[in-house]
């Protein structure tokens, strides 16, 4: 039998590499790429926008619900990123670095709001099912957001007070940035983890009861794996020049990192998450105050 050696040999890894080195360096193979990343963030944003005003539509009566800024924060962090890569060579090159370096995070970190809200919301459900107090959980939440914001909005003063020093505070922007990666991951663990045991505890007789309880596992699983994924990657790329993302000759990268750590997460959990509430408030859909 003959092999052919091109696809299993050392010239097969070398055309590959010739290969991803020439899609790289194509102008046209960054736009191609950049424009599909756009146009799948502005579906998923407008996705999440009629699924906003579905909502309102059943239940005005009630104000911002933990389901409707969900789909809000959804919304935006789609709507930002789909702009982002339409205007990429722009934003890649402003001449005040820092302002480039905040059109790319902010998306990020607004992405981490966005799903440790569901976070939040299991755990005042796991909660109340175990009669024990939420009073502190909501102070938790945003308590841990305002440091993340705070030490954000931090390194970018710092970027832009200190020039020079950008490379090094892009280094730590990166590893805190993969840190919050990792809480993120380990709070679906923990509060994911714990109802879906609990669901699992209850007679599953009836289809309402297992289709919850099927939700939360796979949205669990989804939310544990991309923010895993985010945050390995981001601490490759902190240490590793070759490695690093948001930058016009990376398009394959960036790619293949935003496909798994936000396409298509946000994608499964929209679809996932598409039940709209029942018209009558029930003990399970809390309002935010």
């Amino acid at each position: 039998m003959m092999r052919n050696d091109n696809l299993t040999g050392p010239m097969g890894a070398d055309s590959w590499a010739h290969w991803w080195t020439e899609v790289d360096e194509s102008q046209t193979w960054q736009h191609r790429i950049f424009e599909t990343l756009a146009s799948l963030y502005c579906i998923i944003g407008i996705v999440a926008l009629v699924q906003l005003i579905r909502i309102q539509w059943r239940v005005p009566e009630y104000g911002w619900t933990t389901q409707k800024v969900f789909h809000l924060l959804n919304f935006v962090v789609n709507t930002l990123r789909a702009l982002v890569f339409i205007f990429r060579d722009s934003v890649q090159s402003l001449s005040i670095r820092v302002l480039g370096s905040v059109l790319l995070d902010l998306p990020g970190v607004l992405f981490f709001t966005t799903y440790t809200l569901l976070v939040l919301f299991w755990a005042e459900i796991y909660h109340q099912a175990r009669s024990l107090s939420t009073e502190y959980l909501r102070p938790i939440f945003l308590g841990i957001n305002i440091f993340v914001y705070a030490v954000q909005s931090g390194i970018w003063v710092y970027m832009y007070a200190h020039p020079g020093a950008h490379e090094s505070a892009d280094f730590w922007a990166k590893v805190f940035f993969a840190v919050i990666s990792f809480v993120a991951a380990l709070g679906f663990v923990i509060y994911g983890g714990r109802l879906f045991y609990m669901l699992r505890r209850f007679p599953i007789e009836s289809k309402g009861r297992r289709k919850k309880l099927s939700e939360v596992g796979f949205v669990t699983l989804i939310c544990f794996i991309c923010f895993t994924f985010r945050g390995i990657v981001v601490s490759v790329s902190a240490f590793d020049k070759s490695a690093d993302l948001d930058v016009l000759d990376h398009p394959i990268l960036n790619f293949i990192y935003y496909m798994i750590s936000e396409v298509i997460p946000s994608a499964l959990v929209l679809y996932i998450l598409r039940k709209l509430p029942p018209r009558r408030m029930t003990g399970q859909y809390h309002a935010i105050r």
